[in-house]
């Protein structure tokens, strides 16, 4: 078990966005959060207090988290003296990055000197199956996103939050390493093995209550060429009952790649209706969930308001606003 609560390290991050990780842990586990640690540089602020290794372990941190989310999931080695010394200060380190905190000799070394644990959250526990397709019983909802990091977690969590509010059977289903440290459990699904990453979604969304549903926490984008396989694996072996179209309406190329435009929500509704179709003849679009974290309270409501009236479906900021609308829309399925 990782033991809370937690220092943040946003080490470096160019950006907000590159330390979502961060992000999601202070919103929806705050009382894990007692601070964050910002190198020189670091473009990203969690609006927590700025605390050395030191005033951290004062207060009460146990665990060093790796809060940010860089491409290719690596360890930078500019971050290396902060968590050599944050072992020595005694604190354990927490890590969802590709790049394995226990494969860094010199991290493996000094944890193993001083009795701390090295938690590498991005490392499959369990023996997958290949899926088989077969329908089971409860009901499931994904998110899918016209790009990456557009909200499609906070989505489910907003849904999850709202449901558990009015006395509904849910779950949220964690399948990436956010979701994992909010959750404590889940499905590091970008880190199975190709073959069994449907199987994996099958495994972690089982036979439930028919008045039962998971909310399948959204990786990825189908039209995102680094990242659409895990969509795809989420598309299949989640069989949705109901699917989220989820935007940020702000982004002019998809994330990191910088010759590619965002496709239209017409688009993704279309494409991820006929994908998901394949394994559940009966799933349905039910609704739209746009970020507008980086609009004005009215330019929200009028983007809200414009992609309602075109798509016609309900369209709300979950985040800002609540999932209220979102979870009227899965009454009738």
């Amino acid at each position: 078990m990782i033991q809370t609560p937690y220092l943040l390290f946003l080490g470096d991050a160019p950006d907000p966005l590159a330390a979502k990780v961060a992000q999601g842990i202070k919103d929806w586990r705050p009382d894990y959060a007692i601070g964050q640690y910002r190198m020189e540089g670091c473009r990203a602020d969690m609006g927590l207090p700025d605390l050395s290794l030191q005033e951290a372990k004062a207060a009460g941190a146990k665990t060093l988290v790796i809060g940010v989310a860089n491409r290719g999931g690596v360890i930078s080695a500019a971050w290396k003296k902060v968590l050599v010394t944050a072992l020595e200060e005694g604190f354990d380190l927490a890590s969802g990055l590709h790049n394995l905190l226990r494969d860094e000799p010199d991290l493996k070394a000094v944890a193993e000197a001083t009795g701390r644990s090295l938690h590498d959250v991005r490392v499959p526990s369990v023996t997958y199956p290949i899926a088989n397709g077969e329908k089971r019983r409860g009901k499931r909802c994904l998110a899918v996103g016209t790009d990456c990091s557009v909200g499609k977690m906070y989505t489910s969590l907003c849904m999850e939050r709202e449901m558990a509010a009015r006395g509904m059977k849910a779950s949220f289903r964690a399948t990436g390493q956010t979701g994992i440290l909010i959750t404590g459990d889940g499905v590091p699904l970008d880190a199975v093995i190709a073959d069994f990453m449907a199987g994996s979604v099958e495994w972690l969304t089982p036979d439930n209550d028919p008045d039962h549903w998971d909310l399948i926490e959204g990786q990825g984008s189908l039209f995102h060429v680094s990242y659409s396989g895990v969509t795809m694996a989420l598309i299949h072996g989640g069989q949705p009952d109901a699917l989220i179209l989820s935007h940020e309406p702000t982004r002019t190329h998809m994330r990191g790649l910088p010759g590619y435009g965002l496709p239209s929500l017409e688009a993704l509704r279309d494409l991820s209706l006929s994908l998901a179709r394949i394994a559940n003849p009966d799933c349905q679009v039910v609704g739209v969930s746009v970020n507008t974290a980086a609009l004005d309270a009215e330019a929200a409501r009028a983007c809200c308001a414009e992609i309602e009236a075109r798509m016609g479906l309900p369209t709300v900021d979950p985040f800002r606003d609540g999932a209220g609308r979102l979870v009227d829309a899965l009454a009738d399925l």
